[in-house]
């Protein structure tokens, strides 16, 4: 049986299609990894691939994409593949979500991805019934294939889980293991928040024993104020599973008063709304 603290991308048997069930999107969300190497261009402190490396994919394979999507939604609209492999109070399909062992628009096919995803969806009479969602590190948003793949994904009614974890780049750089600029960031966030429905996803977790300081939370909500009319909200979320990384043994997870106190503050502080996982 499929549980929220099993992600394994090779659950299902195939190579870009992984089902999970996710206790953000609320039942069983079914994964596209587009990297499948485990190369990412971040290396965050609390990620759960093993043996992650830098870089970007590997060619996609798009009709293999398409073969494998098609197979397992077809399982799981007219199959047993609910009752096989998930819990009684998750079997429901939620979404179609750009996730996996990296980040998804490093892939050259990207915007071809999302059309594959638009065409079976279709097929299956899907299309507006099943969220299809992009859950990325936003750093390759100023790409022209990029922002052509969100768009198309806008089309198909989705929308973009953009990560910023922290708002400082002593943290940033120890949290997500690259350099970071804030004006760099927002004017992503700006240009994504423009071409589709945009929440912050929020990881947020004590490091080496501390929480995030009050200088910390003050400068996420700087960061986050000025856009604040075009976001659609922020996930705020906590440590569900073990990271497979080397700082592992450092991270803690905070109480769920922590993170509600948080949310409270983002909330006044900028006037967005926050849905708290913890």
């Amino acid at each position: 049986m499929l549980s929220t603290d099993d992600h394994r991308r090779d659950s299902a048997g195939l190579r870009y299609v992984y089902p999970v069930i996710s206790r953000r999107a609320g039942g069983v969300s079914i994964g596209i990894n587009l990297n499948p190497n485990n190369a990412c261009n971040w290396a965050c402190v609390y990620c759960q691939v093993e043996n992650l490396t830098r870089g970007g994919p590997p060619p996609i394979d798009l009709d293999c994409l398409e073969r494998e999507l098609a197979g397992f939604l077809d399982d799981a609209l007219t199959g047993d593949f609910m009752q096989r492999q998930v819990p009684p109070e998750a079997r429901r399909l939620m979404d179609v979500a750009f996730s996996g062992n990296g980040e998804p628009t490093s892939a050259a096919e990207f915007a071809g991805a999302v059309s594959v995803v638009g065409k079976v969806l279709e097929r299956f009479d899907q299309k507006g019934k099943l969220v299809v969602r992009l859950i990325t590190n936003g750093s390759l948003m100023h790409r022209s294939d990029v922002q052509l793949g969100i768009r198309h994904l806008a089309k198909l009614g989705g929308e973009v889980w953009f990560k910023i974890d922290r708002a400082t780049a002593e943290e940033v750089a120890e949290i997500n293991g690259v350099p970071w600029q804030m004006a760099k960031t927002s004017k992503n966030l700006e240009i994504c928040a423009e071409l589709a429905p945009t929440w912050v996803q929020t990881c947020w977790f004590a490091l080496g024993g501390f929480a995030p300081s009050l200088a910390s939370r003050m400068a996420y909500c700087d960061l986050l104020r000025p856009l604040a009319g075009k976001l659609a909200g922020v996930h705020l979320y906590g440590l569900a599973r073990p990271s497979m990384q080397a700082a592992a043994s450092r991270l803690n997870p905070l109480p769920v008063e922590v993170l509600a106190d948080f949310a409270g503050q983002i909330e006044k502080e900028t006037g967005i709304r926050v849905i708290v996982s913890p």
